[in-house]
């Protein structure tokens, strides 16, 4: 198994043992700011009716994004994390 799939096992299990669905949950991401991934993680999220805040570093060159979202089970979190790691140089908190 490799270590993501290890990963996302052990949160799933993290979240149905602590967290009753449906739930606002909070995602956050960190990504550089000299291309387009703001873009595409707000476009993940849109339509959705999500809240999402964006700020940027001190030297400008990363952007947080923090968003939530109402979310109806543990898979539905590791979908969007799964969806969210294909953007390039973003960092999931």
């Amino acid at each position: 198994m490799s270590d993501k799939n290890t990963f996302y096992t052990k949160l799933k299990a993290q979240l149905e043992d602590t967290t009753r669905f449906p739930t606002d949950y909070m995602y956050k991401f960190i990504v550089p700011s000299d291309e387009n991934q703001v873009k595409e993680v707000q476009d993940m999220f849109n339509n959705k009716g999500a809240v999402i805040k964006t700020k940027s570093s001190k030297t400008g060159k990363y952007i947080s994004l923090s968003i939530v979202l109402k979310i109806e089970s543990a898979n539905k979190v590791i979908e969007y994390y799964k969806k969210a790691e294909k953007i390039k140089g973003i960092i999931s908190l």
